[in-house]
């Protein structure tokens, strides 16, 4: 295994790309990564393991791994090859809820046996996530988009951005609404037809609708009419994590959302995301990013034009 499958893309990165991999690739990262991780097979079969999940991809299955927990994926050996888009990216808050009945573990996800029928739509978002992330506006038309598939396109922040997420978001919309309605899918995304999904489903809109207000296991576990150690238990069963863990990543993300689009200071920032000091707010930040907020905020300020770094999906 090479030096560049052992890459980590900074947390504030927004990466995307393509590849077209022959049995013996692979990456590893024992510490995780500080973003989150997309793939969608097109083609082959690949094999995947986040904490104590592990599983397999082939055509039409969608894997999103969460940030900050072990991970390995790789060809699997019988299938020869594995052709895949990746983006590396941080969710917005709003994509918890759906994902969440498709969660197998260890912040992982597995979105299996999207229908054919949407492959297509799927691929063009990727196709146009890959353009936009070139995109300027004294450029507004990128260049040839398979061509430019081929090296993976790094996006820092401003209008970019944007669009890239859009495009990120039409596919996790497309996946996570069709899987499994054409029958393939059944029983491998464990966990969403399990009794309390619809509940956490709700708790989790709840959180994104409002990161910053004062959710506590107990309101929440109130608004979808469970006892807190009952909504406690089935949360974690379903999402991997801990009621007030997702609140705290869902007040982290709207307030890098504010930093990205906003001049508030540190400390606005901080109370309407939802934390009662900047101090609790950069300590929780810099966990989820990797780096203080202010450090984020000057980052995704740099220029479009300096040389971007090498990475790896």
């Amino acid at each position: 295994m090479t030096a560049e499958d052992l890459s980590v893309p900074a947390a504030e990165l927004m990466i995307v790309g393509h590849y077209d991999k022959e049995a013996g690739y692979g990456t590893r990262r024992a510490g995780g990564s500080p973003s989150w991780l997309l793939m969608w097979t097109e083609a082959g079969e690949g094999l995947v393991e986040q904490g104590g999940a592990a599983f397999r991809v082939g055509a039409g299955d969608l894997a999103v791994l969460g940030s900050g927990v072990a991970q390995r994926y790789r060809v699997r050996p019988e299938a020869g090859r594995w052709r895949f888009w990746w983006v590396h990216f941080q969710p917005r808050a709003s994509w918890a809820a759906w994902l969440a009945p498709f969660a197998k573990g260890g912040g992982s996800h597995l979105v299996a046996g999207v229908p054919g029928a949407v492959h297509e739509r799927i691929g063009q978002a990727f196709l146009r996530a890959v353009r936009d992330a070139r995109w300027t506006p004294h450029a507004p038309h990128g260049g040839e988009p398979m061509e430019a598939a081929r090296v993976p396109a790094v996006v820092v922040g401003g209008a970019a951005r944007e669009l890239v997420m859009g495009a990120v978001e039409e596919v996790l919309v497309l996946a996570t609404a069709t899987a499994g309605r054409d029958g393939r899918g059944e029983g491998r995304g464990e966990g969403r037809r399990e009794e309390g999904d619809e509940r956490v489903r709700r708790a989790l809109a709840i959180i994104a609708a409002e990161p910053g207000a004062p959710h506590s296991v107990a309101t929440l576990a109130r608004a979808v009419a469970l006892s807190p150690s009952r909504f406690a238990h089935l949360f974690a069963a379903v999402t991997g994590q801990t009621p007030m863990r997702a609140v705290r990543r869902a007040r982290v993300r709207h307030a890098a959302s504010l930093l990205e689009v906003t001049d508030l200071d540190v400390g606005q920032v901080a109370a309407a995301s939802g934390f009662v000091s900047p101090f609790h707010f950069s300590r929780a930040f810099r966990k989820e990013y990797g780096l203080p907020p202010r450090d984020y905020r000057a980052r995704l300020r740099v220029t479009a034009d300096e040389p971007a770094p090498p990475v790896s999906g």
